[in-house]
């Protein structure tokens, strides 16, 4: 199994897809690929979501090009077997958006299985935000609005923990700053979703890594430049467990364990 789990797809002031994709060079290696993509999470208010999708499979590949990446990108929506694609790809990527929707519809062109199976066979799978948080179990550690209600929340399984895309620590306030956000911060909306799920473990990646994992070998991987010094640790949520960091450039296994 070969995986590549990005938290974000763009980082301040900077290109679509820029920051990451040396990394997804570097995953997908030089031979030409054929790429089944699922654009399902990208929904646009000035868009029909046919639209969307064909707006969104043509700027994924219009960065391929322009990094000079030899790819064959083939998006579910435009051909009539969706499963057949699958099956016939050399690598899947998911792109980032809003989870339940991408769920909603993966479900309703029943791809879970297929999906599931040929990563476990050995297909390389990729994503960003959304399509890094239906590598999981489920979409239960989203951030996005539940816009559409899917057949279930069960996602594709590929890791057996819960990824929180574009973890944020919680903003720094002044007692006279009236406007400073004043709901729950990021990680106490895991720790809620950890007093009814007890038994998962959540892990919070932050803008500008990833998780690489090789099988049952994960690697936490960064931006090269840290142009704003922020903070790159991925930090790890368990029940009644203190929070835990993982700096990047660590290897570790599916419980967290340092290798």
């Amino acid at each position: 199994m070969k995986l590549l789990l990005i938290s974000n797809s763009t980082n301040y002031k900077e290109s679509y897809l820029g920051w990451c994709m040396p990394l997804i060079q570097e995953f997908l290696g030089s031979k030409k690929r054929k790429i089944a993509f699922l654009p399902y999470a990208m929904v646009r208010s000035d868009e029909t979501i046919e639209t969307s999708y064909t707006a969104a499979t043509n700027k994924v590949k219009k960065c391929f090009n322009d990094f000079g990446l030899a790819a064959d990108i083939v998006s579910v929506h435009e051909v009539a077997n969706p499963v057949q694609l699958v099956n016939e790809a050399d690598a899947i990527m998911v792109s980032g958006g809003n989870t339940f929707h991408l769920v909603h519809e993966i479900h309703r062109n029943k791809l879970i299985e297929p999906v599931r199976r040929k990563v476990m066979e050995g297909t390389p799978y990729f994503g960003w935000s959304a399509g890094s948080n239906v590598a999981c179990p489920t979409l239960k550690t989203t951030n996005d609005m539940p816009i559409i209600m899917p057949e279930s929340f069960q996602c594709f399984d590929l890791v057996p923990f819960q990824i929180n895309p574009h973890y944020i620590d919680p903003a720094p306030q002044s007692v006279n700053d009236t406007l400073a956000h004043a709901g729950e911060s990021r990680q106490e909306r895991i720790e809620e979703f950890l007093r009814v799920n007890p038994e998962v473990t959540v892990v919070g990646l932050r803008e500008a890594t990833a998780l690489w994992v090789e099988n049952d070998r994960i690697t936490l991987r960064e931006y090269e430049k840290n142009p704003f010094n922020k903070k790159r640790e991925m930090i790890v949520l368990k029940r009644n467990c203190e929070p835990r960091e993982i700096k990047p450039g660590s290897t570790f296994d599916f419980a967290m364990n340092l290798l």
